[in-house]
């Protein structure tokens, strides 16, 4: 999907419900949309940061001054890419705030990566469990483990309202890219049928759009990447092949700087279907089992 084109609401406050509100922050790029949005969760004397996003004096500032004199009781991370978390520590340091939430990764891969890196400051007060909570006044947010984008990575339900937050899980304007060693396909796509069984109201994202029908979008990702599956095994029945080959025959048009991405998603379905027995490779090259 395109990005749309500018004025962003970058460091605006905008309210799509009573109890959350957003700011962008200034960090576009072709894995980011138009940035990481912020979320603040709560109205009143206390409130919780979800995302917190990129360590940047501009956007730390606007989340300071959308705060005011409220009292952070959780700075709350989904996962810990570099467009996500590393606004943590900073905040954390200028509020006294708790940082709770996902479990910190440091992943060193030999691997070309083609999403943001992992932000190795992360260094959480409280790590929850699935379906652990942080509550405040009038608001509850339910840790909901969904491993896949990311091994650590959660998203967060608000109980009053029947919001989830999604990290980069289930984005508004894009799949989520699984790169490995620690994306893991299967896990991605059993974290998408957890959330099918759910009955969430609404997904805000860290970039894009809110998700208002959520169950019929899950439904279509998990189809999405089911047809993946099938097209790499046809690709894999004619003849043995490399990820390098089958990229330009699965993403026939696609902006050449998101080869690599399609690359690591080609690479992470391949090992998914390694584990279940379906494909076997030899160096590079992949075939049919």
């Amino acid at each position: 999907m395109d990005i749309p084109a500018k004025p962003w609401p970058t460091g605006l406050v905008e309210q799509p419900e009573p109890l959350v509100r957003r700011i962008l922050a200034p960090n576009p790029s072709p894995y980011t949309y138009t940035g990481t949005q912020t979320y603040l969760v709560g109205v009143g004397d206390s409130v919780a940061v979800i995302d917190p996003g990129p360590d940047d004096p501009q956007h730390i500032a606007a989340l300071q001054a959308a705060i005011g004199n409220a009292k952070i009781a959780a700075i709350m991370c989904t996962h810990t890419h570099r467009d996500h978390s590393p606004a943590a520590r900073p905040l954390a340091e200028l509020t006294g705030a708790p940082i709770v939430g996902c479990a910190p990764l440091v992943l060193d891969s030999n691997l070309p990566r083609s999403d943001e890196a992992f932000d190795r400051s992360y260094a959480p007060d409280r790590v929850l469990a699935d379906g652990e909570q942080m509550t405040g006044p009038g608001w509850t947010l339910t840790a909901v483990a969904t491993p896949g984008h990311t091994s650590n990575h959660l998203c967060y339900a608000l109980e009053e309202s029947g919001a989830l937050f999604t990290g980069d899980h289930v984005m508004g304007w894009s799949t989520s890219v699984v790169v490995p060693p620690d994306g893991d396909m299967g896990d991605y796509m059993d974290s998408l049928a957890k959330l099918y069984a759910r009955e969430d109201r609404v997904y805000y994202s860290a970039h894009g759009a809110p998700m208002t029908k959520p169950r019929q979008l899950v439904r279509g990702m998990i189809g999405h990447r089911r047809q993946r599956e099938n097209q790499i095994l046809r690709l894999l029945a004619e003849q043995a092949q490399t990820v390098e080959v089958m990229v330009p025959q699965m993403y026939k048009g696609l902006d050449p700087r998101l080869l690599g991405a399609a690359g690591m998603s080609v690479t992470a379905h391949l090992i998914d279907l390694e584990r279940r027995g379906m494909a076997v490779r030899s160096g590079a090259v992949w075939q049919a089992n």
